[in-house]
């Protein structure tokens, strides 16, 4: 007999007390969850939908998938500087495939306990596959990293090595020549599929970062809100972008179209004022993540690529413009 709606939730989704994280105060099971944030913390909560065939291939592992679903939503926290608290788990599915449930369920659950994020509700319907994750968080009031607030002069920073996911999706489209090695390919399927939420680089640029945004559907794009909302422009010196080591044997444009316009890496860009570099490098050491400094934020609007020395703005002979023809991934339109 095929599992019904409720049966299903209950089967794959309800946990019984003592097992993952339970700090709401009615969780899964009621008509509405209740929440309540500790004193002095601010709600932070975000949504993103993920469609099959739009943002996830039919081949992928459905453990994968379920992490996926729910890191993506909490690189959003991260991006705010947010602590995890609970989440809302939306399904919709063209069938009851049990196997399929247990699997994404493991995955979605194992990333929710690696951060204390406890599933408090959600909905199931049929449909064509679509999963919808709403998650909150804590943040100190008045003290959550915004896309506005960058300054003339500020640093601008990117973390890890954006990109990896772009060079997986072009070796599953086909476009690369050479293709890449079984090795590589599973490494960089991997970043794509299994991406890491940087939730704890987040809470550390409270207090330090003046802006803050998540990789999501390219550097160059994403970056554009910070400078849209804070009403500044930036330069990138191209030479600074860190380059992942699966890119190094790929041609410069292959390497600045990954890292530029790919999407879906989940790393922070984020700035800081220039006199705080030693706190920046400080917290690189401490969370043993890859902080890299590509920029600056400027008062002219725009944005201007270049190539050259980073700290050498107006002293490098060398120094030469880079028409930007990058675009970033928009949902009614694809990716660039």
């Amino acid at each position: 007999m095929s599992l019904g709606e409720f049966d299903l939730i209950e089967r794959f989704f309800w946990r019984p007390p003592g097992v993952g994280p339970q700090r709401a105060v009615v969780g899964n099971g009621d008509d509405c969850a209740v929440i309540a944030p500790a004193p002095g913390m601010q709600l932070a909560v975000s949504t993103d939908t993920l469609v099959e065939g739009r943002h996830f291939l039919s081949t992928v592992d459905p453990a994968r998938l379920g992490h996926k679903a729910l890191a993506v939503n909490l690189s959003d926290l991260a991006a705010c500087g947010a602590r995890p608290l609970a989440f809302t788990l939306a399904l919709t599915l063209p069938k009851v495939d049990e196997g399929w449930l247990a699997r994404f369920a493991k995955g979605l659950l194992a990333l929710a306990d690696e951060h204390d994020c406890e599933l408090i509700g959600g909905d199931t319907t049929a449909g064509p596959l679509t999963i919808g994750v709403t998650v909150m968080g804590e943040v100190p009031a008045a003290g959550a990293l915004l896309r506005r607030g960058a300054r003339p002069g500020d640093d601008l920073w990117v973390s890890g090595c954006p990109g990896e996911a772009r060079l997986a999706l072009e070796a599953f489209r086909g476009t690369l020549h050479p293709g890449l090695s079984a090795e590589t390919f599973d490494a960089v399927r991997l970043a794509m599929e299994t991406p890491t939420p940087r939730v704890a680089l987040g809470q550390g640029l409270r207090g330090l970062a003046s802006s803050a945004i998540d990789v999501s559907d390219g550097l160059l794009g994403d970056l554009g809100h910070i400078l849209q909302r804070s009403r500044v422009g930036a330069s990138i010196v191209l030479d600074a972008l860190p380059i992942s080591p699966h890119l190094l044997d790929r041609g410069q444009d292959v390497q600045w179209d990954c890292i530029l316009a790919g999407g879906d890496d989940y790393e922070l860009i984020f700035t800081t004022p220039s006199d705080r570099r030693d706190e920046v490098h400080r917290l690189e050491q401490q969370l043993g993540l890859m902080l890299s400094r590509i920029g600056r934020i400027e008062a002219e609007p725009g944005l201007r690529l270049w190539q050259g020395e980073l700290d050498h703005w107006d002293g490098d002979p060398a120094r030469k413009a880079v028409v930007n023809r990058w675009t970033s991934f928009d949902h009614f339109k694809g990716a660039a």
